[in-house]
C-alpha cells in the first residue's frame, strides 16, 4: 500500500477500508518511494503502542541511518533534541519545559488576539463574494498567531514561513537541504535575539526554564512548535469548515443550535484529522502485535484517522473526545488547548460574518495534498453573499 500516491490522497478512507479487509489492524505500507513502514489502523493496537515507550520508542536514529540523507519524509521523522524524539530523562526534561511554557499562554488573551487578526482578514474578502479560505484566511491567520505566541517579529515570521514552505515543497535533495538550512537559520536568529532581550513569549519562556537548554535545543524545540503549530492548525480550520459546508445535516443542526462549532471540530478530529498518519515509533526489537510481525527499528506509523474510525470501537461520537488526533500516552500533544482556541475562534469569527458559505466547486473536485502524513486540501475556494466589513473593538 502506497501512502504517497494521488489515489490515496484523493480518498484515504477507501484505502483504509481496503487495508482493513486485506490485512487487519497492522498494514505493510510505503510512506515514500522505497521506504517501508507498518501502518497501525486498529484503535486498541495504537493505544498499546503509544502507551509503551519501552518497546516502541520515538527515537528514530537507528532507522534514520538506513535511509538517504535527503529522504522526503525525514523532515517529519528525523531525530532532534526535542521532547517528541528524545527518550528517558531527556524526554522528561524537554516535556516539562515544553508543557510549562505552553501553560503560561493566556487563553483569554489568545482568543482576543485571534479575533484581532481574523477581522481584517475577513474584511479583505467579505465584500467580494468569493475567496480561497485556505490561502486567504486559515494560513495567514495561523501564521500570525503563532508568530506572536512564539515571539517572532513580522520580519522573522515572514522568513520562517517562507523557509517552511520551501522545505515542504522541496522536490530534490538540494532544495530540501536549502529549505532546512533556511528554516534553521531563521529560528536561530530569533533565539539569539531572545537570549539578549527576552519577552513574554514561548521562546523566551523556554530559554528561561530551569532546564537551561542550549541554543541548539531551543532552536530544535521552536522548529517543532512552529511546524506542528502552523500547518496542522490551518488544516484543521479548513477541514472543519469543509464538514460544515458539505454535510447538509451537520450544517442545518449547527445553524439550528443543536450542534456547536466545537462539535464540528471534534467530528473532524475523528474523521479527517489534519495529521492523519503520524506518531512514528521504532521497535527496539522485533515485535508481534495483532498477529503481525514488526521488524526492529522500522517505522511503525499510527493512522490517527483510520484508528478513530475503527469499526471495533464505533458508536455515537457526539461529545466524545476519545479520538487519537492529539496522540495518546506520554507523548500526547501538550498544545491541545492552544490549538483549539485558535481553531474555534477562527471559525466563530468567519461564520458570524459569512454564515452562508458554499464551495465554489463540487466537493469531489477539491485537490488534496500528496503525502503520507497530512490530510490537507491545496485550496478551499468558496462563494457567499457579500457582507459589509466588520469593525474590531
Amino acid at each position: 500500500m502506497s501512502l504517497h500516491s494521488p489515489e490515496f490522497a484523493a480518498d484515504p478512507h477507501a484505502a483504509y477500508d481496503d487495508m482493513r479487509r486485506s490485512h487487519g489492524p497492522l498494514v505493510p505500507v510505503e510512506i515514500t518511494v522505497d521506504v517501508p513502514a507498518t501502518l497501525v489502523i486498529g484503535y486498541r493496537e495504537a493505544l498499546n503502542i503509544l502507551s509503551d515507550p519501552d518497546h516502541f520508542p520515538a527515537d528514530p536514529r537507528a532507522w534514520q541511518a538506513t535511509v538517504p540523507k535527503h529522504c522526503p519524509v525525514l523532515p517529519m521523522m528525523e531525530w532532534g533534541p526535542t521532547g517528541s524524539k528524545t527518550v528517558g530523562e531527556d524526554h522528561s526534561r524537554h516535556r516539562a519545559a515544553y508543557t510549562a511554557s505552553l501553560e503560561k499562554v493566556d487563553l483569554y488573551a489568545l482568543r482576543h488576539a485571534v479575533e484581532a487578526i481574523a477581522v481584517p482578514l475577513i474584511n479583505s474578502f467579505c465584500e467580494t463574494g468569493s475567496a480561497d479560505l485556505l490561502g486567504e484566511y486559515a494560513v495567514p491567520l495561523t501564521v500570525r498567531v503563532l508568530n506572536d505566541l512564539l515571539g517572532l517579529s513580522p520580519e522573522a515570521g515572514q522568513e520562517a514561513f517562507a523557509a517552511l514552505v520551501a522545505l515542504r515543497d522541496a522536490s530534490d535533495a538540494a532544495s530540501t537541504e536549502h529549505g532546512e538550512q533556511r528554516f534553521t537559520a531563521a529560528i536561530s536568529d530569533v533565539v539569539a535575539a531572545k537570549r539578549a532581550a527576552p519577552g513574554a513569549d514561548v521562546i523566551s519562556w523556554l530559554i528561561g526554564h530551569s532546564a537551561r537548554f542550549d541554543d541548539a535545543e531551543i532552536v530544535a524545540q521552536t522548529a517543532v512548535l512552529y511546524s506542528t503549530g502552523t500547518e496542522p492548525t490551518w488544516n484543521l480550520i479548513v477541514n472543519a469548515l469543509l464538514l460544515m459546508v458539505t454535510n447538509d445535516q451537520f450544517h442545518d443542526e449547527l445553524l439550528g443550535g443543536a450542534l456547536s462549532i466545537r462539535d464540528a471540530i471534534d467530528e473532524v478530529l475523528f474523521t479527517d484529522p489534519p495529521l492523519a498518519n503520524f506518531c512514528s515509533r521504532f521497535p527496539r526489537q522485533p515485535q508481534i502485535i495483532g498477529g503481525s510481525w514488526l521488524p526492529v527499528h522500522q517505522p511503525v506509523v499510527i493512522s490517527l484517522a483510520a484508528c478513530n474510525n475503527d469499526p471495533a470501537v464505533g458508536g455515537d461520537r457526539t461529545g466524545n473526545r476519545s479520538h487519537l488526533a492529539w496522540g495518546a500516552g506520554p507523548r500526547s500533544c501538550p498544545a491541545q488547548s492552544v490549538a483549539m482556541v485558535i481553531v474555534q475562534e477562527a471559525l466563530d469569527q468567519l461564520l458570524d460574518v459569512l454564515p452562508d458559505i458554499e464551495l465554489a466547486v463540487p466537493a469531489d473536485q477539491l485537490q488534496w495534498r500528496l503525502g503520507a502524513f497530512h490530510r490537507a486540501p491545496t485550496a478551499v475556494p468558496v462563494i457567499f453573499p457579500p457582507a459589509p466589513p466588520l469593525t474590531f473593538v
